[in-house]
């Protein structure tokens, strides 16, 4: 297999979303009505490149580019192009370049049309970056981007509740599952030594064959069934139809929910095919295609009829990579690529309806066709496609589908039967949204319906149209995308012949019976829906409720936490300290067999006899003293005796330093006292000085004997003589500890100077404080009060 670099071309590919993310805002003030037309130039040549690596890609190469990013810890900015990460990328940029000249048309007018544009080149990109990762801590960094972008839009309209929460939910599912996979990386990355995608393709069995498969395995399946909605962490997705239906057509066609099931296919050679794989995949997939299509058609919400089709589509998907054979895989791929065009399309058509008809009720919506002939059609072509029907390329997928379950085993007939049942469903669902709202006579709550400019109506136009085309020159759309992107999810060559003429099996006598129950169950929609509407709400409460109760229960859990570690008082937060850090030193030493040996007696010189009788003095005087300031006071006496060591030691600089900081502590903390409500004395019972004193020698007693078992163990003079060596060349200094200070750990001293800085201000702050709020500070005379 070829592998070539590309990395002008891939950079900028990757590059210009961002870009034209941060100059959205200005091109919209400048540009105003045309700034969409203007930013959608820059996913349209982001596609452009993306499709020059076609032929490279068609012809089994792979394209990479990359750049050092940690070397240390062998992280790398690294992207790698297969028909896997090509397709996705070319959806990514195609239906986004669609997306954004529909933004254009659907928010004219909208005050925060900028910042959506800023938004949704930035998800772009980030999806964009996502599908294109090798390395799997660049994979994650965008992984978590995606959410982060996507939480922006879906909470978008932030002045509504409902925004808000759904942005919140999304946050919260698809980024917890984030974390799960960044543990799960790490973990491939620990007890593997893989640091990227192309090298855990390349190790074969050695995920599979790892005793840590399990717990890799759920991780990260945590990350894809998050991201991608499967039940029970579907409940984001439909709430996340808060957001303005551009952000829902994108999200839902090429983007976020898909970001689970690229990551599935792409390790599904290296972690598919167990009997784990098998059981789990296919089971979860069952049930949220099967439910999430009862839900959708239960649904009176144009757009949450469609969001719960998607939950059902990405079942689907799941439950097929799950089954891990070839065609099971090829089926996945064919359908997923038709979903993210008959989807986008649909969601478009629920904006236009919106647009036009000011209402997504299907109740509420009929006759718009005579109005809305664009729509109309467009509707009825993704419809089409998602029903199965040829010549479209939905047609195709389910096919094989079927082909793909066709065995007698009652395994795969009991996913035959979820897959026809659930793709019934979703047919009619389909139709309920191209037909009710535009079929039958106009209600006369609906006045002067119309079709939207240009942008609105040209995206799901030209993905309906493209349904059609991918079907009818089947050959190119096989060699182009199909082929390469499942022989990348397979991880061997592939061939794919399938065509939009039928013949006479098995699969398609399912396919006609699969149309039957699906007109069937779409004359009966409303029977259905009603009938479905008294069972969930017999059953009350669902995976939605209990997001809300989960996060209830976490803040009552904070809170009760916060009041407990945070409850306001000095001494408990100096006890909690003190305590941690004795214990932290004691614990390693006893348990690891690292206290110091006794250590001999040093010969000293009897003016450091002296010091050491000072600082003993000054002990003595904390404790004994009768107030509060006079402890203070005497607790300079340790200070600036440890200043006279530094003098006696030959480091004046040193010893000028202690002697500053000791007096302006005394200094501030005496004025500190002058001005807190406190008792001159400390007038508390034996009984609970006594546990904070022998706190207060534990701690004293760790440090010593930590600081004691550093000096024992052997000098290793390698920094020592590095900054001997470098001082003066380097910084131009003679004092070495200067240097060291200013020069070679600068950032760390410009970091100690903020801590003193804003300890200088706490402290003037409190100064200032008087009863009442009150503070010294005068009002000046030249002011007026408003």
């Amino acid at each position: 297999m070829a592998e070539i670099e590309a990395t002008t071309g891939g950079t900028l590919a990757l590059a210009l979303p961002f870009i034209a993310a941060a100059l959205a805002p200005i091109l919209k003030r400048i540009f105003g009505a045309y700034a969409g037309w203007i930013l959608a130039l820059a996913p349209a040549a982001a596609f452009a490149l993306l499709f020059s690596f076609l032929p490279t890609i068609a012809s089994g190469g792979v394209v990479s580019f990359g750049y050092d990013w940690i070397p240390a810890f062998d992280v790398r900015f690294s992207f790698r192009i297969d028909g896997l990460a090509s397709t996705f990328a070319l959806l990514i940029t195609g239906i986004g370049t669609l997306i954004v000249l529909y933004s254009g048309g659907y928010l004219a007018g909208h005050r925060d049309q900028g910042r959506f544009f800023s938004f949704i080149l930035m998800f772009m990109g980030a999806m964009l970056g996502l599908v294109l990762a090798d390395d799997l801590m660049t994979l994650f960094v965008y992984w978590e981007l995606t959410s982060i972008t996507s939480f922006l839009l879906i909470g978008f309209d932030h002045e509504r509740e409902k925004a808000r929460r759904g942005a919140i939910q999304a946050l919260a599912i698809t980024g917890g599952g984030g974390l799960a996979l960044l543990a799960g990386f790490i973990l491939i990355r620990e007890v593997a030594g893989l640091n990227s995608m192309s090298e855990i393709l390349a190790a074969g069995d050695a995920l599979r064959d790892s005793q840590y498969y399990l717990p890799i395995f759920v991780l990260v399946l945590c990350g894809a069934f998050t991201k991608s909605a499967q039940m029970p962490f579907h409940v984001w997705l439909p709430n996340a139809m808060e957001a303005p239906t551009p952000v829902s057509a994108y999200l839902h066609s090429a983007t976020m929910v898909k970001a689970g099931i690229y990551l599935l296919l792409r390790t599904q050679p290296a972690l598919g095919d167990t009997a784990l794989w098998t059981t789990v995949l296919p089971l979860f997939g069952a049930v949220t295609l099967v439910m999430g299509a009862l839900l959708a058609v239960r649904a009176t919400d144009i757009k949450i009829t469609l969001a719960y089709t998607t939950v059902s589509s990405l079942g689907l998907l799941v439950m097929l990579i799950g089954v891990s054979t070839e065609y099971a895989l090829i089926a996945a791929v064919l359908y997923l690529i038709a979903h993210s065009l008959f989807k986008g399309g649909l969601f478009m058509v629920a904006g236009s309806v919106d647009h036009g008809a000011h209402t997504r009720e299907i109740g509420k919506l009929g006759g718009l066709a005579k109005h809305m002939p664009i729509t109309f059609a467009a509707a009825l072509l993704c419809a089409l496609s998602m029903g199965g029907i040829t010549p479209f390329v939905g047609f195709l997928a389910k096919e094989e589908i079927y082909h793909a379950l066709e065995h007698g085993d009652a395994y795969h007939v009991a996913l035959m039967a979820a897959a026809i049942l659930g793709n019934a469903l979703m047919f009619a669902a389909a139709f309920i949204v191209a037909l009710k709202p535009f079929v039958g006579k106009l209600p006369e709550t609906i006045h002067h319906p119309h079709e939207g400019s240009p942008t609105i109506w040209l995206g799901p136009l030209v993905l309906g149209v493209l349904g059609l085309l991918g079907a009818l020159f089947y050959e190119t759309y096989h060699q182009l995308f199909s082929v390469p992107m499942a022989s990348a999810a397979v991880g061997a060559p592939v061939e794919i012949d399938i065509s939009w003429v039928p013949h006479l099996n098995l699969a398609f006598a399912l396919s006609l019976a699969t149309i039957v129950l699906g007109i069937v169950i779409y004359l009966a929609s409303n029977a259905i829906r009603t009938a479905t509407s008294r069972v969930l709400s017999a059953i009350g409460w669902g995976p939605d409720h209990g997001f809300d109760q989960a996060m209830r229960g976490l803040l009552r859990f904070s809170f009760f936490v916060t009041s407990r570690l945070q409850s306001g008082r000095l001494d408990y937060y100096m006890t909690v300290t003190v305590m941690v850090i004795a214990a932290g030193l004691f614990a390693p030493m006893i348990l690891g067999g690292a206290l110091p040996a006794e250590p001999s007696m040093p010969t000293l010189y009897f003016y450091e006899w002296i010091v050491l009788a000072l600082i003993l003095v000054g002990i003595l005087a904390v404790v004994i003293a009768k107030n509060r300031l006079t402890a203070i006071v005497s607790l300079g006496i340790q200070g600036f005796s440890i200043a006279l060591l530094f003098i006696l030691l030959g480091a004046p600089d040193l010893s000028f330093t202690q002697f500053m900081v000791e007096t302006l502590s005394v200094v501030i903390l005496a004025l500190v006292m002058t001005r807190l409500k406190l008792s001159p004395a400390d007038h508390r019972p034996m009984r609970e000085t006594l546990p904070d004193a022998a706190l207060a020698l534990a701690g004293g007693a760790g440090l010593g004997l930590f600081l004691l078992s550093i000096v024992q163990r052997p000098f290793d003079p390698v920094l020592s003589d590095f900054f001997e060596r470098y001082s003066y060349p380097i910084a131009h200094g003679h004092n070495i500890v200067n240097v060291i200070i200013v020069d070679f750990r600068g950032v760390d001293t410009m970091g100690e100077l903020a801590v003193v800085m804003a300890a200088g201000l706490a402290i003037l702050a409190l100064i200032r404080i008087r009863a009442g709020g009150k503070t010294d500070v005068q009002p000046d005379p030249m002011e007026t009060t408003p």
